[in-house]
């Protein structure tokens, strides 16, 4: 019978922790080994509540580790510095399912099981999957938790909707095993799976006094659509955020900031360690020349505006070996505009949308984009869902750029 074997060799340490998403855990250790990859097993004690480790022992066909110390060889101990030792063997740890406890241990870097000792000692890449109930999924120090572990370099697989173990239908239910194997795999064989996605989202404002800001309609829809298809595609995705009417998807970093001048200073910071760039944010072309320090009062206002820095342009002149997308809003002169914007700003690519067109670009769960390089035109989307979009821009940028080149 013919397997995939897409993990052929490669060693992926599984760590369970205490929740009842366990046993889907073991459809997941068999996946990966279908895939071809050497899998050992590291439960907590509340994971053995759920699932019995011989289970995990038989189809991993390794012993399973669950405590650090113990009496006489207690089966599932290890020696005082085997963890050392553990932390050494993995390409990957993946650690699913990951409890709200296990988030917030991480975070404060606690070791007090076997677990925990490993990843704290491991330097490779860490894969989380979280399952909880939705409140506590929702709480505000899980979620700030998330965040925490997304800059380290944590990688999140967002939870899903379905019914929870409490009985009814929520989101927090663990990602089902094939939607974590296709991540690991990803992260393993896709051009993204090793780098680092810089991605500008959403509008800035520009103080005009202590009140009032001059802004746009920009939602931030789109470019967290990029961000969450290249967190899907393994990449370590950077989101620098302006004003948006939307939450970011799980497992990205934030940098949020709020003027041009933020969003300016934030994205030359992080673009420093960043192999790929997508401006996708809406950022102010003008702000006033000089912004009054009390409320304005009176009927009549005449304000005098001065363009912000281009920060596209800016970025362009550092761009090295880096691979640089540009979003850009046009009504007239298309393609002329959008070439002379390629030519300006060193941009690899030019994704133009029109906000004249019913269904396109502010505010729309939808857009249709034309995406240029520098020969011209290379396709029309039409109108589809921003996260299709996203997709093809992803899937453009990929055959634009071998991106492993940038990496060497």
């Amino acid at each position: 019978m013919y397997m995939n074997r897409g993990l052929e060799n490669k060693k992926i340490l599984l760590g369970i922790t205490g929740g009842i998403a366990a046993y889907k855990s073991v459809f997941l250790l068999r996946l990966l080994k279908t895939r071809g990859a050497d899998v050992r097993v590291v439960m907590t004690e509340s994971a053995c509540q759920f699932v019995a480790p011989l289970t995990f022992e038989t189809l991993s066909e390794h012993p399973v580790q669950v405590r650090l110390f113990g009496a006489g060889g207690d089966q599932g101990t290890v020696s005082p510095v085997e963890h050392i030792e553990l932390a050494k063997w993995p390409d990957l740890v993946v650690i699913a399912p990951t409890t709200a406890n296990t988030l917030s241990k991480l975070v404060a870097g606690g070791a007090d099981d076997l677990l925990s000792n490993v990843v704290s000692a491991y330097e490779g890449t860490v894969v989380l999957a979280p399952a909880m109930n939705d409140v506590m999924w929702r709480n505000k120090s899980t979620q700030e938790n998330l965040q925490t572990l997304s800059h380290r370099g944590y990688r999140v697989i967002s939870p899903g909707t379905g019914d929870l173990a409490c009985g009814y239908e929520a989101e927090g239910r663990m990602a089902e095993p094939e939607r974590i194997l296709d991540f690991v795999e990803r992260l393993f064989d896709s051009d993204f799976g090793n780098l680092k996605v810089l991605v500008s989202v959403g509008g800035t404002e520009e103080d005009l006094d202590p009140v009032r800001v001059i802004s746009n309609r920009s939602s931030g829809k789109m470019g967290f659509a990029i961000a969450e298809a290249a967190r899907d595609r393994g990449a370590q995705v950077t989101a620098v955020v302006g004003r948006v009417s939307v939450p970011p998807p799980v497992g990205v970093r934030v940098l949020s900031v709020r003027t041009s001048a933020d969003m300016s200073s934030a994205v030359k910071q992080a673009f420093v360690e960043a192999d790929v760039l997508i401006m996708a944010a809406a950022v102010a072309d003008y702000k006033a020349s000089s912004p009054l320090v009390r409320k304005k009062k009176g009927d009549t206002w005449t304000l005098e505006l001065i363009a912000t820095e281009d920060i596209l342009e800016s970025i362009g002149k550092m761009k090295g070996r880096r691979f640089i997308v540009g979003f850009a809003l046009e009504t007239d002169n298309i393609e002329e505009n959008a070439k002379e914007k390629l030519v300006k700003k060193n941009c690899d690519l030019l994704v133009v949308n029109n906000p004249l067109e019913d269904g396109a670009a502010f505010e729309h769960d939808t857009n249709s984009v034309l995406i240029y390089n520098t020969k011209g035109l290379l396709l029309e989307t039409g109108i589809k869902s921003k996260r299709e979009i996203a997709d093809i821009v992803l899937q453009v940028a990929r055959k634009e750029k071998n991106f492993q080149k940038i990496l060497v």
